[in-house]
């Protein structure tokens, strides 16, 4: 399959779920009842760094957890969603909001609530272990499962295009 990288040039704004692609969608769950979910350090390393080279980042996720609004919010996320049942709905309200341009938004979702969304916006990825009607839509599918880094291997496609992924010595 051949790749067309010429949507990630233009990418200004990453909308990202959270269960299934920052995380590898297994929960873990204590005695409490209490959910936890594992994050990748390298997708969390790409985030901050593609924040500060000036991308727009916002969460739209269906879970919720305090411990992910909290890591996102240390990396530089500004604008989470969580608990959400209707993504399109939320992600609409706030790209409206902020009068952004739809072309110019990456969308990395893996299952169906997702759908929607990446109907939406300029470049639709996935991880690689999306559900299948997910792999069959989407514009880029990333090599990398979900909670693996393939946040991380969009976001250097991205930054790399732009010539804003530099080594730091």
């Amino acid at each position: 399959m051949s790749i067309d990288f010429e949507p990630f040039k233009k990418i200004e704004t990453v909308v990202l779920d959270c269960d299934g692609v920052l995380t590898n969608s297994q929960l873990l769950i204590t005695e409490k009842g209490e959910l936890l979910r594992s994050m990748n350090v390298r997708d969390g390393y790409a985030i901050k760094r593609a924040i500060l080279q000036g991308i727009r980042f916002c969460i739209i996720t269906g879970g919720s957890s305090v411990g992910v609004e909290l890591r996102l919010k240390a990396l530089g996320v500004q604008h989470y969603f969580s608990g959400i049942s209707k993504k399109l709905d939320c992600f609409n309200e706030w790209a409206d909001f902020h009068e952004l341009d739809r072309e110019k938004i990456l969308y990395m979702g893996d299952d169906l609530a997702d759908y929607e969304v990446m109907q939406v916006v300029g470049l639709s990825t996935c991880p690689a272990d999306a559900a299948p009607e997910i792999l069959n839509t989407t514009k880029y599918i990333s090599p990398i499962k979900g909670g693996e880094g393939c946040v991380r291997d969009v976001l250097e496609k991205v930054l790399k295009l732009q010539g804003k992924w530099k080594v730091v010595g």
